[in-house]
């Protein structure tokens, strides 16, 4: 096997993706009648985003799962205005979403120190409560999440996945010749020779129907949202998941893997995509290959193939297609620059497109202030410059 040297991939290993976490706000203060005192309100549960978190980390350091606020200080002479009870903070890492017991979306957290309040704490006792403290909202809320990585990789089981980053890096994933090799997401970084970092998403296997959630399903789709940049992987040979199952070529592969992803979340189309083809060392490879660049140059000549259901709205257009073989290492270097020079172009892309707004902010705003008319006060001051 053929190692990069200019690449080293830091392995992260499995880890947990969603928690069901118990939370309570603390009750209020009781209040005082005879003086009119007002009880301290309970404290508040929040979730913060923090670097370097993991859900697994929090698991382990709260086994219990259940976060409480402080209760509100009583009303009392010496303080007739209670004190607020200690607010309760949940660490999560960052890219988390946070939903109810319903499965409404409470919100998400995007960046380090980014918080959402989800248990309020209660009343402290006053004259509209008889002076009497409510107690604090309680709730069930799920931690889900969602990957944040520069590039994930999407391919139907066995399309060489794990080894391709074997083959890239110092990673070591279980390997072997069955479908959902990998089981648990592995995230880890490549690092080129100039400490530029490229993040990666080694995702479970997709199947045919995963939007409908078979097989990984869901588990797989939910995570692929937050990657920049798509990596199809795909065998030469084609794939077949079972004895039972239809066999797919590499184009209907390819095809199949752009309806799952537009049946789960059209948006996920328009991310910039590449396409390793792997398995180049195998008979007949070169042969296949050929074949299958004629068959995406015009991709519409034999959508006829397949059944009505099975064809995507519109076809990926990839950035870069790279022939690869992750046993002999054919065409990693060339992969490893094409992800590089991709995530550089996109990077620039979308820095042109900020620019652009900023500009026509600025403009919008110029041309605002230009029409806008001459405040009364303007006008008395040019009266009297003419006296």
């Amino acid at each position: 096997m053929v190692h990069c040297s200019c690449v080293l991939f830091r392995k992260y290993g499995n880890f947990i993706d969603n928690l069901r976490l118990f939370t309570r706000g603390g009750s209020g203060g009781m209040g005082y009648p005879r003086l009119g005192g007002e009880g301290g309100k309970g404290g508040d549960v929040w979730v913060v985003a923090q670097n370097r978190m993991t859900l697994k980390q929090l698991k382990d350091r709260y086994p219990q799962k259940r976060f409480v606020a402080g209760v509100g200080a009583n009303s009392k002479i010496s303080a007739l205005k209670g004190s607020k009870g200690k607010d309760c903070e949940i660490p999560v890492p960052v890219g988390i979403s946070v939903t109810d017991e319903n499965g409404k979306i409470i919100g998400e957290l995007n960046k380090e120190n980014d918080r959402i309040l989800v248990a309020q704490g209660g009343l402290g006792g006053k004259l509209l409560t008889n002076f009497l403290p409510l107690k604090g909202q309680k709730r069930i809320i799920h931690l889900d999440l969602k990957l944040i990585a520069d590039v994930g990789l999407v391919g139907f089981p066995n399309a060489g996945k794990s080894s391709l980053l074997s083959c890239v890096s110092h990673a070591k994933p279980a390997i072997a010749d069955y479908a959902f090799t990998t089981l648990k997401p592995e995230l880890g970084k490549i690092m080129y020779s100039d400490f530029k970092q490229i993040s990666v998403a080694d995702l479970p296997g997709l199947i045919e129907g995963a939007h409908m959630n078979k097989g990984m399903g869901h588990k797989f789709l939910k995570h692929i949202e937050r990657t920049r940049q798509l990596l199809f992987v795909v065998d030469i040979s084609g794939f077949q998941l079972s004895s039972h199952t239809q066999y797919r070529t590499a184009f209907e592969t390819i095809i199949l893997l752009t309806k799952e992803l537009e049946l789960y979340k059209e948006e996920l189309q328009t991310k910039p995509a590449l396409l390793a083809v792997n398995k180049m060392d195998l008979p007949d490879a070169q042969d296949k290959f050929h074949e299958l660049m004629s068959q995406l140059q015009n991709p519409k000549d034999f959508l006829h193939l397949f059944e009505e259901n099975m064809i995507p709205e519109r076809t990926v257009e990839f950035q870069h297609i790279i022939p690869i073989s992750a046993v002999t290492g054919e065409g990693i270097e060339e992969l490893k620059n094409c992800i590089r020079k991709s995530l550089d172009e996109q990077a620039n892309q979308e820095n042109d497109a900020l620019h652009k707004k900023q500009l026509l902010n600025l403009w919008i705003s110029d041309t605002i202030s230009s029409t806008e008319p001459p405040s009364k006060h303007a006008v008395t001051t040019s009266k009297m410059d003419i006296i």
